[in-house]
């Protein structure tokens, strides 16, 4: 098999860490029970996910009972979403959403107007920061039921004002979620007055197939899928205590001032050696305060970005979110922030993340910029 790609997608997942390994491989291995079951076995299969809970709880700042375990937080952000716009927020009125967020927000959101919800998505900054006064004017109406808005852009890397935001959504009336799946383990969360936070394992070295949704105390969502109601009466279905484990002890092993110290370091190797090569660097200052220093998105004129991945495969590479790169489009957040189609198709997504070593990203960061100044149309 060839060897493994030098991993610069970071922003889509992460690997596997030890930690959350160890603590599924028994379960992989044997205790196969079902964790609804009342006999011994579902007891103890029960008291794994429990511990999970309290472990994914502890990172986030909150109680263990308000997290509620989902397939990822693609289910968690349409929970919140559906889920507040059709339980008691439904009685208020408007979805406010932003330009930017995920695409499984912005579809959902678009479901809901499909059924005659009224939606609002704004437009943002430049920099890919929420324009503030329009968010105001926006919930000015008093009809706003839910704001929606995320907390670490996946593709930008702009970091947003939640508890801010959070604070004038609730002087408003209006309930509040926020798609942390990019900021947890990397940012404090705790206390940002949110009511609905969506997390996911994959992205802080658990395995894929589960997250959370953090629903606070109060808060009434609806159902979206019925059945047994195992997850306090808000979503069906049987859980994986394996999955469970593998979250929790990755969300125990995480280290958000260290990965973002690390984070800073190699952000300031990446500028120092993509100064070689004309490049723009797209959303806020890669050396500010709102953007996470472990993304970069990077438009490099005249360089189509799929040349650019083809031409290197030892580089695992990505011109935006993994879940929309099937769809053809330019990325709807390069469009939102301004640019234009051609100028997207030239921009790669460049993330990285604890794993990687300087050396090792040095490397990587050499060889993508001496194939763009092959690639480079003549000045």
């Amino acid at each position: 098999m060839p060897p493994e790609p030098i991993d610069l997608d970071a922003q889509a997942t992460s690997p596997l860490r030890p930690e959350a390994l160890a603590a599924m491989w028994p379960l992989l291995e044997g205790r196969h029970w079902n964790p609804h079951s009342a006999h011994r076995g579902g007891r103890q299969a029960k008291a794994v996910l429990e511990v999970a809970r309290m472990q994914v709880a502890a990172l986030l700042g909150v109680p263990a009972e308000t997290v509620v375990f989902t397939s990822g937080a693609t289910e968690a952000n349409n929970l919140a979403l559906k889920g507040a716009m059709e339980g008691a927020a439904a009685k208020r009125g408007r979805l406010v959403t932003f330009a930017t967020e995920h695409s499984c927000v912005l579809q959902s959101a678009l479901h809901l107007g499909r059924l005659g919800r009224p939606v609002a998505i704004l437009p943002v900054l430049a920099d890919g920061m929420p324009d503030l006064a329009a968010f105001a004017e926006a919930l000015a109406g008093g009809d706003v039921a839910l704001v929606s808005a995320m907390w670490v852009n996946n593709e930008i890397g702009s970091i947003w004002p939640i508890a801010r935001m959070a604070a004038l959504a609730h002087q408003y009336g209006a309930l509040f979620h926020s798609d942390a799946a990019q900021a947890f383990g990397k940012l404090g969360l705790a206390d940002s007055g949110a009511d609905l936070i969506s997390l996911s394992a994959h992205k802080i070295g658990g395995p894929k197939g589960i997250g959370a949704l953090y629903v606070a105390p109060g808060t009434k969502l609806s159902p979206q899928m019925d059945g047994g109601y195992q997850e306090g009466k808000i979503r069906s279905g049987t859980q994986a205590p394996a999955l469970a484990a593998g979250f929790g002890a990755a969300a125990s092993a995480a280290t958000p001032e260290a990965t973002a110290r690390h984070a800073r370091a190699l952000m300031a190797v990446a500028l120092a050696i993509l100064a070689a090569v004309p490049h723009r660097v797209n959303g806020p200052d890669p050396r500010g305060e709102s953007r996470w220093p472990g993304n970069l998105s990077v438009t490099f004129p005249g360089v189509d970005s799929s040349r650019l991945i083809s031409a290197l495969p030892g580089l695992a590479l990505s011109t935006g979110s993994a879940c929309s790169s099937g769809s053809g489009k330019p990325s709807h957040v390069l469009e939102a922030i301004g640019l234009s189609d051609a100028l997207a198709k030239q921009t790669l997504r460049l993330g990285w993340n604890d794993s990687m070593s300087k050396d090792m990203f040095s490397d990587a960061l050499q060889q993508l910029v001496g194939v763009v100044a092959r690639l480079a149309p003549n000045p």
